[in-house]
């Protein structure tokens, strides 16, 4: 990004060790929570942007990357809203990209799996397994209660484990952790 006449250099280098810092981790947890490699990398761009836009403000606050994070999966619904259905939005996570991405049938299972849940669910899940949020902080970046995220992450693992044919994830620990997975 050139850098203008209200953002110093310092600014500039700054922003730019942070996008290097999370770009990558943010990345692969938006394809996980939209199902979409392509859709991950627009939002996530627009989030940037955004973030960008409003370096001063972001930068001091606890965790940008939860801020961006949030701004995008933000940018993710509006864009799903205005979709079709969520059906077609799974049809368009090509075969290509699945095979790109899995190094192992495993990992393709679990891609699978993790696309069956709602997207409520599967958000919780890579908050949780993937971003390693607690079950409080996920509560504060998706605005709800945290009983709600400990229900969504109990019937996600359910839902795991029936899908998978074993015992995904155990209450309150990861059997095998997902960023391992997916990575």
């Amino acid at each position: 990004m050139a850098v203008s006449g209200r953002q110093s250099v310092s600014t500039q280098v700054e922003f730019d060790e942070f996008y290097t810092a999370t770009r990558l981790r943010l990345l692969r947890q938006l394809t996980v929570m939209t199902g979409d490699p392509e859709q991950a990398a627009d939002v996530l761009q627009e989030a940037y942007a955004r973030a960008w836009q409003r370096w001063r403000r972001v930068s001091r606050l606890d965790n940008p990357s939860a801020w961006v994070r949030t701004v995008a999966w933000r940018v993710a619904v509006s864009q799903h809203r205005r979709s079709l259905v969520a059906a077609d939005r799974l049809r368009r996570f090509r075969t290509s990209e699945v095979d790109r991405m899995a190094e192992s049938e495993e990992r393709v299972d679990l891609l699978r799996a993790l696309n069956a849940l709602s997207a409520e669910h599967r958000r919780a899940v890579v908050l949780h397994e993937m971003a390693g949020l607690s079950v409080t902080e996920i509560a504060a970046e998706t605005g709800v209660p945290a009983g709600t995220v400990k229900s969504r992450l109990s019937r996600a693992r359910a839902a795991l484990g029936a899908s998978l044919g074993h015992e995904y994830l155990r209450e309150g620990s990861a059997t095998t952790a997902p960023e391992a997975n997916l990575s």
